[in-house]
């Protein structure tokens, strides 16, 4: 059995919090469960000149907007939205999570329009949990 931690956040307690986003705050980025190995569809290597710069700058823009600007893409000009796992050519999602994180919705945004691909990750609360670069567009045939 598992103490609880108050000074943590819930995530580093051993439990996921319940998806309920405080939707006016703004969006974070983690990286702690990025994965640019395993799948090489995702690998860093696909990267072409001037990614890094174009994914800081969404990553920048991003961290501007609220929680709930991001889930309903109120702007569409970062067209997020959840994976339908079964119309991706990865159908068993982000397979190498634990099972509580593979059954969180999958999602992504764009980092421009076509030329340097889309982001996928997962929502707790306010942090978006980068998981896969995709700078192909790989994931939907």
């Amino acid at each position: 059995m598992s103490r609880i931690q108050p000074g943590k956040p819930p995530h580093q307690r051993g439990k996921i919090p319940a998806q309920n986003p405080p939707a006016d705050e703004n969006l974070v980025f983690s990286f702690r469960h990025l994965d640019l190995i395993s799948n090489p569809k995702f690998s860093i290597k696909r990267c072409k000149d001037g990614y890094l710069q174009k994914f800081l700058e969404r990553l920048k823009t991003l961290n501007t907007i609220t929680v709930r600007d991001f889930r309903e893409n109120k702007s569409k000009s970062f067209r997020s939205h959840t994976h339908d796992w079964s119309s991706t050519t990865e159908r068993g999602g982000f397979s190498f999570l634990n099972d509580q994180l593979r059954a969180l919705p999958g999602w992504q945004f764009e980092i421009s329009s076509n030329e340097h691909g889309r982001i996928h990750g997962f929502l707790i609360d306010r942090t978006f949990f980068v998981v896969w670069i995709d700078p192909d567009h790989l994931l939907y045939s």
